[in-house]
C-alpha cells in the first residue's frame, strides 16, 4: 500500500465521518426552524461560501469559465447533492439517523459496485470479482446487523 493510497483512505474516512454529522446538524437545524428546505438552503449557502474562499486560494475563478462548455448531463450531480441533503434532513428525524444512513450506505455500495464494474461516467474499471462481490455482500449484511437489535 502506498502512502498516497493511504492519504486518499483517510480523507474518504474523514469525508465518510462527516456524512452522518452532517445528516445529524442539519436534520436538527431543519426541526428546530421548521424546515428541512430552509435547513438545506443555509447548508448548501455556507457550502457554496466555503468552495468560494477554496476556489479562491487554489485554482482561481477562471476555472469556472470552462463550465459552461460542458455537457449539461454533469450537473446532475448538483441535483443529486441537493436531494441527498433534502430527503436525509427531512427522513432522518422521522426514521432515524442509523436507519437512513443505513439505506444511503446501501444505496451506495450498490451504485459505486455498477459504476465501477463498467466504468460508466468516466470511472476506472474495477471488476466486481467474486472477492469483492463477498466484500460487498458482507459490508451490507454488516450494515444491516448494525440496524438490527
Amino acid at each position: 500500500m502506498t502512502v498516497e493510497t493511504v492519504r486518499y483512505a483517510a480523507i474518504m474516512l474523514v469525508a465518510g465521518i462527516g456524512i452522518p454529522v452532517l445528516a445529524a446538524l442539519n436534520a436538527q437545524l431543519g426541526a428546530r426552524i421548521g424546515s428541512p428546505a430552509a435547513a438545506a438552503t443555509v447548508l448548501f449557502a455556507v457550502a457554496f461560501a466555503s468552495t468560494v474562499a477554496v476556489l479562491a486560494a487554489t485554482s482561481g475563478a477562471a476555472a469556472l469559465a470552462a463550465a459552461p462548455a460542458q455537457p449539461k448531463h454533469l450537473f446532475l450531480a448538483g441535483l443529486l447533492v441537493a436531494f441527498y441533503v433534502l430527503s436525509i434532513t427531512w427522513v432522518a428525524p422521522r426514521f432515524g439517523l442509523g436507519n437512513a444512513i443505513t439505506c444511503v450506505l446501501l444505496g451506495q455500495l450498490a451504485a459505486a459496485a455498477v459504476i465501477d464494474q463498467f466504468g460508466l461516467m468516466g470511472a476506472i474499471v474495477r471488476e466486481v470479482t467474486p472477492m469483492r462481490a463477498a466484500g460487498l455482500c458482507l459490508m451490507a449484511a454488516g450494515v444491516f446487523l448494525t440496524q438490527r437489535g
